[in-house]
């Protein structure tokens, strides 16, 4: 399958899962390489009939240099420079889902002309996205004040296979597609996560006996908020014939909760969702060039802040900050469980043993004390971004630093902190099922199934910790499958 690109707005979620997902190739519409040149054509027109016309990096030269006007064969000679001296960054690279999310993010300003750029570097952009492999990006030391230490290595290639033009180089290092492609990274991901997490408190509910009636369909309207409603229904459409004999009184506050918390997490991932398809459709160019009109026949060239997205940090924010709430509750849940005392459930930690061979905790007993240790690397990658200042090379207009790629790695650390959480309540919930003979309700009956494929019950103790961890990959698999 090919996506074809036409208007700005066809960068969205839905060809983020396409083309960065899932593979799938690109192609730019003949209406948009039309619009693209006829742009450039009015753009040449613009630097060319106005002498005085100030234009960052392109009539002038760029960083402390922005006051110098560039003569017509200097601007020339500057726009030959490759893009090679910003290629800096170094460390752990993206993962290719990533990178491609980034290539397809950086059309987003070529589509309508705003990029002023050529139409052969917009199909040679396009372009990667049809080949084999791709740069590597380096995941660390991102601490420019757009993205251009993500962007040169990026693009470093490209460039080399031509002589550049004005404006071509800097229609591909400006702007934040980065931003825009690690937020819609991240949205995808949490809302195949947040199904999860669904399917995982709904079963510890039923390993409870926790009362139905906290989450009774009144609530929807009583609570008055959509993303309440939302995780409501979820859960009670996953507790469909869910067993009898259930406390007549009250859960503890963790299990009444479940839904207001829940509800928090489809806020974030709904506002998360919102945010990466804005950014994904942003001309965030800086220069940003906005194509004739009657006032302006050969168009205008504008200075802006485009490449700094204040959006997508904040969002990957709230994601991580609910990763952690979450960690909590499985920490809370699976607590009390394992207490017979509050569950009423029989000792879970004795089974198949004598009390003579038990340390008091048994191989369960410790499951809690792993997921305290995951919550808490939760709730420090949970700290809010705030805006790096920065002076690169010491001076010059570089005087703050880009947020999202701080803010997307915390968000990465919470979720799959959150996933070992996940598959450590899962286990309990699973064994307490077991020990009291009962059945998941049906909706749950084959992710129980697939819990206890890799995490058979515990009839005596062993070396739970491997299996743990091949049902966390699992459970992060599952976030991030196409």
């Amino acid at each position: 399958m090919t996506v074809t690109l036409t208007k700005r707005a066809d960068i969205n979620l839905a060809s983020i899962l396409r083309v960065a997902w899932q593979g799938e190739s690109v192609q730019i519409s003949e209406e948009a390489i039309a619009e693209i040149a006829r742009c450039r054509a009015s753009f040449l027109h613009l630097i060319d009939e106005d002498p005085t016309v100030m234009i960052y990096g392109v009539t002038t030269a760029m960083g402390e240099l922005a006051s110098t006007r560039l003569s017509k064969e200097e601007r020339e000679r500057h726009a030959r420079i490759k893009a090679f001296a910003a290629a800096t960054s170094f460390g752990d690279p993206y993962p290719e889902r990533v990178v491609r999310a980034m290539v397809l993010a950086r059309l987003a300003n070529f589509l309508e002309g705003n990029a002023a750029t050529t139409p052969r570097i917009a199909l040679a952009v396009a372009d990667m996205l049809n080949g084999p492999t791709l740069p590597t990006v380096a995941s660390s030391g991102q601490g420019g004040a757009g993205e251009i230490l993500a962007l040169y290595p990026l693009f470093a290639e490209l460039t080399a296979r031509f002589d550049l033009e004005v404006k071509e180089r800097g229609s591909l290092i400006n702007g934040s597609p980065c931003a825009a492609a690690l937020l819609a990274d991240a949205a995808l991901a949490a809302r195949r996560r947040l199904r999860l997490v669904e399917q995982v408190f709904a079963l510890s509910i039923e390993a409870f006996r926790a009362p139905i009636e906290h989450y009774d369909a009144a609530l929807d309207g009583l609570w008055g908020d959509e993303h309440e409603a939302a995780a409501l229904r979820a859960l009670r459409d996953l507790l469909k014939g869910a067993g009898t004999g259930r406390r007549n009184y009250q859960a503890p506050v963790s299990y009444r909760i479940v839904p207001r918390v829940l509800g928090h997490a489809h806020r974030a991932v709904s506002a998360a969702e919102r945010a990466a398809n804005v950014s994904l459709g942003s001309a965030s160019d800086n220069p940003v060039y906005i194509p004739p009109d009657e006032d302006h026949p050969f168009g205008r060239c504008i200075s802006t802040g485009g490449y700094h997205n204040a959006m997508a940090a904040p969002a990957l924010d709230d994601l991580a900050a609910i990763w952690a709430d979450i960690c909590l509750l499985c920490d809370r849940h699976g607590s009390k469980l394992l207490s017979g005392a509050v569950s009423h459930l029989p000792n879970m930690l004795m089974v198949g043993r004598h009390p003579s061979d038990s340390d008091g905790h048994g191989s369960l007993g410790y499951v809690p004390m792993a997921t305290t240790g995951y919550l808490e690397q939760a709730k420090l990658a949970a700290q809010r971004t705030f805006i790096p200042g920065t002076e690169s090379a010491g001076a010059g207009q570089d005087d703050v630093a880009a947020t999202a790629f701080l803010a997307w790695a915390k968000e990465q650390r919470a979720g799959r902190c959150l996933d070992a959480c996940l598959a450590s309540l899962a286990v309990v919930a699973s064994q307490a099922l077991h020990v009291t003979d009962r059945r998941a309700p049906i909706a749950l009956a084959d992710f129980v199934a697939e819990v206890r494929a890799i995490v058979p019950p515990v009839d005596d103790d062993r070396v739970l910790g491997p299996e743990l961890l091949h049902l966390t990959t699992l459970f992060t698999e599952k976030a991030f499958r196409a």
